[in-house]
């Protein structure tokens, strides 16, 4: 079966000519003009990895990485762009991206890059887990002995239950539908505490060391991994 890949530009002459030029590779190509069509379409379609032009209108390719990494998507990024600089590159990876190519490039270089990100995709660990639990009656998260009921609230490790506040569970929730992904600060800012609470780096890492205590109080291991100056991550 042929690999599923969505191009994303809002240049039209481009999605077209990088469209034949994976077809004629053997790929399934669906392209989308903007990045508001590109959250519809990951969303309601499966594919094995997404090429977004940083520069597009009414959501760039910034913000498409961060919304499906908080999602929980873990499909491969390869971002485009004309910006070629470290602080560019930077950012787009930091945004969730999982390789950066600056423009122009060589579609050899870019089918190259393709190869080496699915390949990296079928040697990743399996999503976290969601089971129907009898106990609960409830959809479950599990990573290693960790089980989350997000409709119940509650948080076991192992046999034993813990107690959190609606912020840590809350923090906790969302690192772990995103198991391995790192989350950068604003964005478990917005998902946690809304589209207008402000950064506050310290702030955050004080819930994160009310989990880890708790969590280890219970027996757990280090389950929460700081990056230092991007954000936090879970990791069994």
């Amino acid at each position: 079966m042929s690999d599923r890949v969505l191009i994303a530009d809002d240049d039209r002459a481009v999605r077209e000519s990088l469209a034949r030029a994976l077809e004629l590779e053997g790929y399934d190509v669906v392209t989308a003009a903007d990045g508001v069509e590109t959250l519809t379409r990951v969303r309601r379609e499966s594919f094995d990895v997404l090429v977004v032009d940083v520069m597009m209108p009414h959501v760039d390719g910034m913000a498409v990485c961060r919304v499906l990494r908080a999602d929980g998507d873990r499909t491969p990024v390869l971002m485009l762009t004309a910006r070629s600089r470290t602080p560019d590159r930077a950012a787009g990876l930091d945004a969730g991206a999982d390789d950066y190519l600056p423009k122009p490039f060589a579609v050899p270089e870019l089918t190259a890059r393709l190869r080496a990100l699915l390949r990296r995709a079928a040697l990743a660990p399996k999503p976290v887990r969601e089971t129907e639990d009898a106990e609960w009656g409830d959809t479950v998260l599990r990573m290693a002995s960790l089980r989350i009921s997000p409709g119940a609230r509650r948080v076991w490790w192992g046999e034993s239950e813990v107690q959190l506040t609606r912020t840590e569970f809350d923090l906790l929730e969302l690192l772990v539908r995103n198991e391995g992904l790192v989350l950068d600060h604003g964005t478990l800012y917005e998902q946690v505490w809304g589209p207008d609470a402000g950064v506050d780096a310290k702030n955050l890492a004080g819930y994160v060391g009310y989990l880890r205590r708790k969590l280890g109080a219970a027996g757990a291991p280090d389950l929460i991994h700081t990056v230092r100056g991007v954000g936090y991550a879970a990791r069994s």
